[in-house]
C-alpha cells in the first residue's frame, strides 16, 4: 500500500495510517499527481480492514498552500470539457476523505490555503497549530472555492463564508475555531501530542459503531426528527443486536476494556 507515490508517504502502523503530504518545495500545494494520490490513499486505506484512523498533515512549515500556481496556469489553457475533468477530479478527492469510513484526523500547522481549508473542512476532526494561517484567497487571483464550498460551508456557515469566500481575507487559528472550522487549537510543539490522544480516544471506540456514526451524521443533516425517525430507529436497532454492541456492553458490565480498545497504534 505504501508503494507508488511520490507526493505523499503513506505509512500505516497498526490500526493508524498517517497520509503526510510530501511537496514541501512548493509548500504542499495541489497539482494532478497530488490530488490522484490522495484520492487513492483514502480509498486503499478505507478499505484496509487493520486501519481504523488516518492521520492528515503536511511536510515541512506547511500543511497546504492550495493550488500549484504553475498547474493554475496550464488549466488556464484547458478545454471548458477538460477543465470540468480536472474539477472533477479534485472534487471527487475531497469526496474520498470526507466518506473514507474510518475516521480522519487533520493536523493543520503554518498555513492552510484555499484547498488546504479544503482539507481540513473534510476531515473528521482538525487540530490546529498556534500561528497557523487560514485563508480562501481564491478570489484574490479571480477565482473561488468552489469545490471545496461544501465542506467549508458545512463547518462554518453561509454568513461567515460570505465574509471569507468574498474578501480573502487571512484570519488566525483562534478565529477558525471560533468558527467551527477546527475542533481545537494547541501550540505548535504539542500538535502531535494533541493528535495522538484524539486517535487514542478514536481506538477506544467501537469501529464498526465509529463508521455508522460518520453515515448516520451525513444521512440525518438538514432533515426534520419527524423525517429522520425511521433512519435513526432503524440504525440503533441494528447497533443494539450487533456483536460489536454486545461486546461493548459486557465489557462496560465486567469492567474490562472492550477488544477493539486493547489495540495501540
Amino acid at each position: 500500500m505504501t508503494a507508488g507515490y511520490r507526493s505523499l508517504h503513506v505509512a500505516p502502523q497498526g490500526p493508524v495510517a498517517r497520509v503526510t503530504l510530501a511537496r514541501p518545495e512548493v509548500r504542499n500545494a495541489f497539482d494532478d499527481g497530488l490530488i490522484e494520490e490522495l484520492t487513492r490513499a483514502f480509498r486503499e486505506l478505507g478499505e484496509d480492514p487493520v486501519v481504523r484512523v488516518v492521520v492528515l498533515a503536511g511536510d515541512g512549515p506547511t500543511f497546504c498552500a492550495g493550488a500549484d500556481v504553475n498547474w493554475m496556469r496550464q488549466a488556464g489553457g484547458y478545454s471548458r470539457a477538460e477543465n470540468e475533468a480536472d474539477a472533477e477530479r479534485m472534487a471527487r478527492m475531497l469526496r474520498g476523505i470526507d466518506a473514507c469510513p474510518k475516521p480522519v484526523v487533520a493536523l493543520a500547522h503554518g498555513a492552510a490555503i484555499g484547498g488546504g481549508v479544503g482539507l481540513v473542512a473534510a476531515a473528521d476532526i482538525a487540530i490546529a497549530a498556534e500561528g497557523t494561517v487560514f485563508s480562501l484567497a481564491e478570489v484574490k487571483l479571480g477565482i473561488l472555492p468552489s469545490v471545496i464550498s461544501p465542506y467549508v460551508l458545512r463547518a462554518i456557515g453561509p454568513r461567515a463564508a460570505r465574509d471569507l469566500f468574498l474578501t480573502g481575507d487571512r484570519f488566525d487559528a483562534a478565529e477558525a475555531f471560533r468558527l467551527g472550522l477546527v475542533h481545537r487549537v494547541v501550540p505548535a510543539a504539542a500538535l502531535e501530542e494533541a493528535g495522538q490522544k484524539k486517535v487514542a480516544s478514536l481506538l477506544s471506540s467501537g469501529p464498526e459503531a465509529v463508521g455508522v456514526a460518520k453515515r448516520l451524521i451525513e444521512r440525518v443533516t438538514g432533515q426534520t426528527p419527524e423525517e429522520a425517525l425511521p433512519l435513526t430507529v432503524e440504525t440503533i436497532a441494528e447497533r443494539r443486536a450487533s456483536a460489536e454492541a454486545r461486546e461493548g456492553l459486557t465489557a462496560f458490565l465486567e469492567k474490562r476494556k472492550p477488544s477493539w480498545a486493547k489495540e495501540r497504534a
